[in-house]
C-alpha cells in the first residue's frame, strides 16, 4: 500500500484528491494539510512514501516544502502554474513528478505509482509545451519502427492516459497495455512515459 500525503490549499480540490486517491485499492491517504509548514511537520511525522504538493500554498510554498522533503520522501507537484521555470526548478529540487491540476484521475494515481516506483512523471501536456520551445522535430520516418497497436498506445500516452484508461479505450487487458509500452520503450529508446512523449512529438507521431 502506498501511503499518501495531499498539501493543498483550496479544499475542494484537496477532497478531489483524497476521493480519487483512496479508491485505488493501493494507495492510501495517511494526511491532507492546507499549507506548506504543516507538510513538512506531517510528513516527518508520518513519513509518507509519497506527498503531493501544490506549489502556492500558505506557510511555504511548494517548491520549499519539496527542498525540505525530496531527501526523505517522493514528492509529486500538482499545480496549476505549469511554467517552465516553476518545472525545471520543482525537478532541480528533487520533485518526481509535476502535474496540473486538470489531470485525468488515472494519471494522478499513475504519478503516485510512479514516485512510488522512484521513476519521474511529468504531465504529457507540460512535456510537449516544453519540447515545443526547445527541440526541432525529426524525420516522422521514425514511427514506422512502430505496428499501429503500439503508435495508439503511444498517442494515449501523449494525452495523459494511465494504463487502465487506455485498456478501456483500445479494449484490451492492462497487461497487453504495459507489453505494447514495454514493446514501445526497447524500440525507441525511452526509460519512462515522459520520454515516450518526447519521442512521439519529434517523431510526429503527435501534433506539436
Amino acid at each position: 500500500m502506498i501511503s499518501v500525503l495531499i498539501a493543498e490549499d483550496q479544499d475542494m480540490v484537496r477532497a478531489g484528491f483524497r476521493l480519487i486517491l483512496d479508491a485505488q485499492p493501493d494507495i492510501s491517504v495517511v494526511a491532507d494539510v492546507a499549507d506548506g509548514i504543516s507538510a513538512v511537520e506531517q510528513a516527518r511525522s508520518l513519513e509518507p512514501q509519497v506527498c503531493l504538493v501544490d506549489v502556492r500554498m500558505p506557510g511555504l510554498d511548494g517548491l520549499e516544502v519539496t527542498r525540505q522533503l525530496a531527501a526523505h520522501t517522493r514528492v509529486v507537484i500538482v499545480t496549476t502554474f505549469d511554467s517552465d521555470e516553476v518545472l525545471n526548478k520543482a525537478l532541480d529540487l528533487g520533485a518526481c513528478g509535476f502535474l496540473t491540476k486538470d489531470a485525468s484521475p488515472g494519471l494522478l494515481a499513475e504519478a503516485v505509482r510512479s514516485a512510488a516506483r522512484g521513476d519521474v512523471l511529468v504531465s504529457p501536456q507540460v512535456v510537449l509545451r516544453v519540447l515545443r520551445r526547445s527541440t526541432p522535430p525529426v524525420a516522422s520516418a521514425d514511427a514506422q519502427v512502430l505496428t499501429e497497436r503500439e503508435l495508439e498506445v503511444v498517442r494515449h500516452v501523449a494525452k495523459g492516459l494511465s494504463n487502465n484508461e487506455i485498456a478501456a479505450a483500445m479494449k484490451v487487458s492492462v497487461s497487453s497495455v504495459k507489453a505494447y509500452l514495454a514493446s514501445v520503450q526497447t524500440k525507441v529508446g525511452a526509460r519512462n512515459r515522459v520520454e515516450i512523449v518526447a519521442w512521439a512529438f519529434r517523431a510526429h507521431v503527435v501534433a506539436g
